[in-house]
């Protein structure tokens, strides 16, 4: 597993190499296919990248083929309104599968409607079920006031979760600076930061970790930094 790095506010140019280590080389496509996950997990290796973040159906195969690599899965993904039970029975499954990662849609509609309790109670299902593993919570920031990101912060945080998460890059827009400029002033200080959707280039991956994320979810991270597919 990668090192996780914090950033200041103040702008500082990245290597490559180090950008890489920060990303989570996703591909959550409906289309894709072994053949895609397969090279997915190449260029992950290749280019040491933070983890893949794929859908749990390839989870077995990817540990089975690339044993070293650090798997994240996703859960109520990609609308977040399925049972708390749902959520944990299919953390559970990918981390006996072999994820070291989740990746869990917030109750949004629970969230916008004041139920913070209920929000709160399935982040902590969830994180109870796959004990020390990585968790990262993906509020969609886009559907959100500010006032709910502010919530969606305290949720997240006494929820015992790793990670508040932008976007889940299915919704009507993806990271944007200043949600990752609020999270930073709203979390505890051990939730880390993870900024994705509609990150296509090396300067927005650089704006995103200077702003204060730790990880990034992208899809196209490698024509980004060189230029190539």
């Amino acid at each position: 597993m990668q090192e996780e790095t914090d950033h200041s506010e103040r702008s500082i140019s990245m290597t490559n190499d180090f950008i890489f280590s920060h990303v989570d080389h996703t591909l959550l496509k409906a289309t894709a296919a072994w053949r895609d996950i397969h090279a997915l997990c190449e260029e992950a290796e290749r280019y040491h990248m933070a983890s893949v973040c794929v859908p749990s159906s390839f989870v077995k195969k990817i540990r089975e083929h690339f044993p070293s690599l650090t798997i994240c899965t996703v859960v109520g993904f990609p609308l977040g309104n399925c049972s708390r039970a749902a959520k944990t029975f299919e953390a559970a499954e990918a981390i006996r599968d072999g994820a070291d990662e989740i990746d869990m849609v917030i109750h949004i509609g629970a969230l916008k409607e004041g139920n913070l309790s209920y929000v709160t109670g399935e982040i902590k299902a969830v994180k109870e079920t796959i004990g020390d593993h990585i968790l990262k919570v993906i509020v969609e920031t886009c559907y959100l006031t500010e006032e709910e990101k502010i919530a969606a912060c305290r949720c997240v945080t006494e929820g015992g979760a790793d990670y508040i998460k932008t976007s889940t890059g299915f919704g009507s827009a993806g990271a944007v600076l200043s949600d990752v400029k609020l999270f930073k002033k709203y979390v505890g200080e051990k939730v880390k930061i993870k900024a994705a959707g509609g990150i296509h280039s090396k300067q927005e991956m650089e704006d995103f970790l200077n702003a204060g994320a730790s990880r990034i979810g992208a899809s196209g991270a490698i024509p980004a930094l060189l230029g190539k597919g």
